[in-house]
């Protein structure tokens, strides 16, 4: 009998080719939103900026107006990288003492030590600010050829139409039912009649009204994405977070402005990686990187040496994040993060990344303006002393890692994924994929991959070959579980790429049921 359970299948997806722009999307609709804009004549920022509103209307358990992230845009005629950095940022007026420990540990994520009634995991006290929309703009502003009000036009259409009802939007709220139950305002949406929504087999999908949501975008379209911050949503938000007992203020929206910073490099043979700086994954990225490429890789296919070295970096990059950048150890509970991948006609490319950290965030839809909060402050560790110490006005340790390759003045490609802290092993492993073996995008996507993001073992897809298996198993407690659309037990990542004649290509995570590249 098998160890784990077998599901007799074999899953693909198709790969997007074009000779002008790719949308790589873990949403087909939020994919053809960006192909739209292209279509209009924009380049990859300004598609990259419909795809990720989009988003927030047709997957919003995953992000939305209410989340964070960091975005990375590759500028053709500059030849350079800069990085759009929206990451969390905790309120001004938070309190360390009203996160109170009560013994135990928390299991939504990461195994911190537990709050009183779990106030930083969900609830409005485990807001950080919300910065979605200052990122999207300031990337328009700086990068884009189209106005706001155009862009944003694909996502109050999706809004307005509502959310299919299909098997996995089933999936996904029954899973987190309880969660969403505990708030009036989420349930009102995600609980029609107290239950999760399903449409009658045999019939057309029903659509779920995501209330307030399209009113909100249009009202953003109207008065610009400052209104989120200094205007009618602003106070809206703010009086709808305060009422439920959060402490999100008018001065924190205020006050919050994204940045434009420059990436962290590194050469890996021959091939310029530039990756978000800071507190992302990035820095463990390129210390795997570094130690990587003074490893001979043979040629043909990763064999059992390459994955002993992939674990074996990957294992150290953990330890060095534990222990001084304040990451902890996780629970197998899904995320809720999204990536996707843009590239034009031109060669310009993003590797986007955004997130309400749990599934469906705080499990909070704020009632007047239908938006849906981040549950950002789990990030913090609630025990002082520590380097990711929960306190005011304070930025995150996330495990966001999107990338994006090029090589002598050429984009190579654009990479990234969702998955918590399975994140960066994903990039890590489809870098190597891409450079060491110069493997198709679809065939590297398609290639088993293994786990090492912390603890003891070592996850490993049971499709890798068995002399793989057991070299690993010399060194390792394996993990064996399947690539399944449910549990997320491997990050799900997307990219596009560039070829040398300058074809566009662009694959999306393969287990999951809506993703998909779109291409011109």
């Amino acid at each position: 009998m098998n160890e784990y359970p077998c599901q007799n299948w074999q899953v693909r997806k198709p790969m997007a080719q074009s000779r002008h722009g790719v949308v790589s999307s873990q949403n087909r609709l939020a994919a053809e939103a960006g192909i739209q804009v292209l279509n209009a004549g924009g380049n990859a920022i300004d598609a990259a900026v419909a795809t990720g509103l989009a988003l927030g209307a047709v997957e919003p358990w995953n992000s939305g107006l209410g989340g964070v992230g960091f975005m990375l845009v590759y500028l053709a005629r500059e030849k350079r990288v800069k990085v759009v950095d929206f990451g969390p940022l905790s309120p001004g007026g938070l309190n360390p003492a009203d996160f109170p420990l009560t013994g135990g540990f928390t299991q939504d994520l990461f195994t911190w030590p537990s709050v009183k009634e779990d106030r930083n995991v969900h609830g409005p006290r485990s807001f950080v600010i919300p910065s979605n929309p200052a990122g999207l703009s300031l990337a328009l502003k700086s990068f884009g050829t189209l106005p706001w009000s155009e862009v944003i036009q694909p996502a109050i259409a999706l809004a307005e139409k509502g959310l299919p009802v299909d098997w996995y939007l089933t999936l996904k709220i029954a899973t987190m039912a309880q969660g969403l139950a505990r708030y009036p305002s989420s349930a009102n949406i995600y609980l029609p009649k107290g239950f999760p929504p399903v449409s009658l087999s045999g019939e057309q999908l029903d659509h779920l009204p995501l209330k307030g949501l399209a009113q909100t975008l249009r009202q953003l379209a109207k008065a610009g994405a400052d209104d989120f911050y200094k205007g009618a949503i602003a106070n809206s938000m703010v009086k709808d977070t305060q009422a439920m007992g959060g402490i999100l203020s008018l001065q924190d929206l205020a006050q919050y402005e994204a940045r434009i910073v420059d990436p962290i490099h590194c050469e890996y043979r021959g091939v310029e990686l530039a990756l978000a700086p800071a507190l992302t994954a990035g820095p463990s990225m390129l210390q795997c990187l570094g130690q990587l490429k003074d490893i001979p890789f043979n040629s043909g296919r990763p064999n059992a040496q390459a994955f002993l070295a992939y674990a074996n970096v990957l294992r150290e990059a953990f330890s060095v994040r534990l222990s001084s950048m304040g990451d902890d150890t996780q629970a197998p509970e899904p995320t809720c993060t999204t990536h996707f991948n843009v590239v034009d006609r031109e060669g310009n490319m993003v590797a986007h990344t955004q997130t309400l950290l749990s599934v469906f965030g705080s499990k909070v839809v704020l009632p007047e303006t239908g938006i849906l909060m981040n549950n950002g402050i789990m990030w913090f560790d609630p025990r002082p002393g520590t380097p990711n110490t929960l306190g005011p006005k304070k930025r995150a340790l996330t495990n966001m890692c999107p990338v994006i390759a090029y090589q002598n003045g050429q984009p190579r490609f654009a990479l990234g994924a969702s998955g918590g802290r399975k994140i960066f092993p994903a990039v890590l492993q489809l870098t190597s994929f891409l450079i060491d073996y110069g493997m198709p995008l679809d065939e590297a996507f398609h290639h088993p991959r293994i786990d090492a993001s912390g603890g003891e073992s070592v996850g490993v897809d049971p499709r890798l070959a068995q002399p793989i298996k057991d070299v690993l198993q010399e060194k390792f407690p394996l993990n064996k579980t399947e690539l399944v659309v449910y549990p997320t037990n491997f990050a799900c990542p997307s990219a596009v790429m560039q070829n040398a004649e300058g074809e566009h290509f662009g694959m999306s995570d393969v287990m999951s049921p809506n993703s998909a590249s779109v291409g011109q």
